[in-house]
């Protein structure tokens, strides 16, 4: 087998990896770049407005022999770890004949982001759902994905096992979620095996994470935050993770609270609630639905009869601002709150601390300010700390381990004897 890092062997974001036999090519993840040259948040939103040959002339798209262009022989499929845009960013780019492999979860992450965030679907005649445990071939290559933990719904890591060689690709992973069992059984069947090589991200390598806080611990952080804020709590975090959701939620119903829900929160919840142990988006629950003026604006008729049962008015929430807990975007300042947000308001902030330098949220915090509030970072990482992965990686037990979705691939070898760096579009032959 030969493997190719076409992108992500030295930054995070943006993965596209190649594993070829002599007869099958498949590639995992198509992602978009997280990060730009100078490491400044990459602006996806004008990615996903340029075109193909836009993206191929400015390097966004790597160069994937046949999959974006035609001229070549196309790969045998695409595996989608999850659906996060680093990883699945470029898909709608993707030659139209190529199948995409993913889990239904990672499907309907998809079709919310492309119905409220302007992301790519996942064209439902390119789909092939896979279970996680239940391994299918591609040409002479079996795949077995793995579910593991991470800050969206639905994400597996992919066993890849051909020509006498086995690879495991990590994709995005952590330990510290409300799942941690997942992590457990991915070394219960993987670690046996002791696969010929490991592509394990390290994100958190050469930062400050050795240790961090866990999903657990952040509720119990947010509960004491909702407790002690004088009025209304605004939270901030992506409707695509689900655990935060749950946190949310959890710390709302702990506090009685009620957990106001937009309609892109509402609409990730009736889609997974099937699959998952989530609550639906009902008052009985604890969920209103707050149809802000952004859900309003696209007019989508049966998501809106859908959440009218449940529905709160902006009145309701500020007639008693100190009994809800509402998610919260940037950009309702100016489209609900007419420009002034609720006296004394607490924003809790649940991304990536790097996207605070955008412009949207450095006005909120302003806005923020100007209200008498309080603007507070609530945040548990999508990504295993550096002490959870010195221990996932020595418990899998690889014979080879090659680091991606990192920006300091060289502090692996501070941890493990049995590194291979590679460089972006180079190839390695797995031995």
């Amino acid at each position: 087998m030969k493997l190719t890092i076409h992108r992500g062997s030295r930054e995070i974001g943006g993965s596209c990896v190649e594993l070829a036999t002599e007869t099958t090519r498949l590639v995992l993840d198509v992602g978009l770049p997280l990060v730009d040259a100078n490491r400044e948040p990459f602006d996806s939103l004008k990615a996903l407005r340029s075109t193909r040959e836009g993206l191929i002339a400015d390097g966004t798209i790597p160069p994937v022999s046949g999959l974006f262009t035609t001229g070549a022989e196309p790969p045998a499929a695409i595996l989608l770890s999850h659906a996060h845009l680093d990883h699945s960013g470029l898909i709608h780019h993707s030659r139209p004949e190529v199948p995409v492999y993913a889990t239904r979860g990672t499907s309907k992450m998809m079709l919310a982001g492309s119905v409220f965030a302007g992301r790519p679907p996942l064209d439902r005649n390119r789909h092939r759902e896979i279970v996680p445990g239940r391994s299918f071939r591609v040409g002479d290559i079996a795949v077995t994905p793995f579910a593991v933990d991470h800050s969206t719904f639905s994400c597996v890591a992919f066993l890849l096992e051909a020509e006498g060689k086995s690879v495991l690709y990590s994709g995005d992973l952590r330990q510290h979620g409300r799942k941690p069992g997942m992590m457990r059984a991915l070394v219960e069947q993987i670690g046996p095996r002791n696969v010929d090589l490991l592509i394990m991200e390290g994100t958190h390598l050469g930062g400050e994470k050795e240790q961090g806080t866990t999903e657990f611990d952040l509720e119990e952080r947010v509960v004491e935050l909702i407790r002690s804020a004088p009025a209304l709590v605004l939270a901030t975090f992506s409707p695509q993770d689900v655990d935060r959701v749950v946190t949310l939620y959890r710390a709302a119903r702990r506090t009685d609270r009620v957990f106001v829900a937009d309609g892109y929160t509402a609409f990730v919840l009736h889609l997974v609630a099937g699959e998952a142990r989530l609550p639906r988006p009902t008052r009985e629950a604890g969920i209103r639905v707050y149809h802000n003026e952004a859900f309003r604006r696209r007019n989508i008729a049966n998501l809106t009869k859908l959440f009218e049962p449940d529905r709160i008015e902006l009145a309701e929430v500020l007639a008693a601002p100190d009994r809800h807990l509402m998610a919260f975007r940037p950009s309702m300042t100016a489209l609900d709150f007419a420009g002034q947000l609720p006296n004394r308001a607490r924003v809790l902030y649940g991304y990536w601390p790097g996207y605070l330098v955008k412009p949207d949220w450095v006005e909120l915090q302003q806005q923020v300010s100007d209200c008498g509030g309080d603007f507070i970072r609530a945040h548990a990482s999508g990504h295993i700390y550096v002490a959870d992965l010195v221990e996932l990686v020595t418990a899998l037990n690889a014979k080879t381990v090659v680091p991606i979705h990192t920006f300091e691939p060289h502090l692996f070898h501070t941890h493990f004897p049995n590194v291979t760096r590679l460089v972006d579009g180079v190839t390695f032959v797995v031995t």
